[in-house]
């Protein structure tokens, strides 16, 4: 079986799922971090150099060979589940879990980041907000779970996570 990670950028998505594959002793995959390997360069660049349009294409791509690999942890970005062929890959061929995340918290952990192309703007906050607004909906048609990250612990998030598969029927307690 394959997890899946979603939510907006800072959520935790690559941080968690690391934690999770190694709970569960399985690969973690984390798809921009494919796509970069792939690209040979960074998102950022590759987003400005091209646009996101093409991004999406090739996020696309890998979101469909990593939603094939019979076992392990999948970490997305968080526009992926913007394609409709994304969200129905992953809800279909992963187990996915939304780690859910209020604008205003990401605001607190990301402030300082530059690497994120989306927030890289003179409101970051208000973008955040727009994204929440028009993410959070896909988010949760996608996902099997949900799961507030607020402010508990990596670890208390895996935890969470695995309660949740565990009652879901979905996975063997680790």
């Amino acid at each position: 079986m394959t997890i899946s990670l979603i939510g907006l950028p800072g959520s935790g998505k690559t941080t968690v799922g690391r934690q999770l594959s190694r709970r569960l002793q399985v690969p973690f995959f984390d798809s921009d971090a494919v796509i970069e390997q792939q690209l040979g360069c960074s998102i950022s660049e590759f987003f400005e150099r091209e646009g996101e349009e093409r991004f999406r294409d090739i996020e696309a791509r890998v979101i469909d060979e990593l939603t094939q690999v019979p076992e392990g942890v999948l970490s997305t970005g968080g526009g992926a589940v913007l394609r409709p062929e994304n969200r129905a890959h992953l809800h279909a061929r992963t187990q996915v879990i939304y780690l859910n995340s209020s604008p205003d918290d990401l605001f607190r952990r990301l402030r300082h980041d530059k690497n994120r192309p989306l927030l890289q703007v003179a409101d970051p906050l208000g973008r955040l907000r727009e994204l929440y607004l028009q993410r959070d909906p896909f988010y949760r048609e996608t996902a099997h779970f949900q799961v507030a990250t607020g402010r508990p612990s990596v670890s208390s998030l895996v935890n969470m996570i695995l309660m949740q598969l565990e009652l879901g029927g979905r996975a063997a307690p680790s």
